[in-house]
């Protein structure tokens, strides 16, 4: 089985020890010491938004994924990150509706070319709150897990709930974790990738999803 893990800066590992305590390592080693034989792949690079997503998949992505017997999709953060950051340095609040807009156009055409491509199934994650201490956080997180569940339901996408597997425990899943507001991000710095206890837990949640139907 060939499993393909697309996303940004999360999948890609950043802030891990090293590749092999990233989450699509640990959750393909996991796989294949039970009855799995599986082959992991992965498609992500740090500061990919949802555009720069759906950019590889039609360049770069289309070989891996027609071969591939599931696909996980875990992108949102860019997106996010680049609006709060804007909102809370001008002062001005963000368009929620076109960045919405643009976000879901971007997830939805990346199910419709995965689904073209090839007979995988799709996981997607959604996004955990690296900020759980600023209002403006929580609120545009979960804007983003609401779209994340539509397009899903839409598209018969199956949902991993990777927001729940951090609540109330970034402090001890996040490299760097300070105060768990959005200033924490402003020295340039952003608190926002899992540690190595991060990434096991992923690998452990995420297993389950992955594990082939009878």
């Amino acid at each position: 089985m060939i499993y393909t893990a697309l996303g940004d800066s999360i999948t890609f590992g950043e802030h891990a020890s090293s590749f092999a305590k990233a989450y699509p390592h640990l959750t393909v080693s996991t796989l294949n010491s039970s009855s799995c034989k599986v082959r992991g792949l992965v498609l992500a690079r740090p500061g990919w938004s949802s555009y720069d997503l759906l950019d590889a998949v039609i360049w770069q992505g289309s070989s891996i994924i027609s071969r591939s017997a599931v696909v996980s999709v875990w992108i949102g953060g860019v997106d996010l990150a680049t609006a709060a950051l804007f909102s809370f340095r001008t002062k001005q609040p963000p368009v929620a509706k076109h960045i919405v807009t643009n976000y879901r156009r971007n997830l939805s055409t990346i199910f419709t070319r995965i689904k073209k491509g090839s007979c995988a199934r799709i996981i997607c994650c959604t996004q955990y709150n690296p900020f759980p201490n600023s209002p403006l956080s929580v609120e545009w997180v979960d804007r983003l897990n609401r779209t994340i569940n539509e397009l899903a339901h839409s598209y018969d996408v199956t949902v991993a709930p990777a927001h729940t597997w951090f609540e109330g425990k970034q402090a001890d899943l996040l490299y760097g974790y300070r105060t768990g507001k959005i200033e924490d991000a402003l020295s340039g710095f952003l608190p926002i990738h899992p540690n190595d206890r991060g990434h096991r837990i992923i690998a452990m949640k995420l297993v389950p999803y992955l594990i082939p139907r009878k």
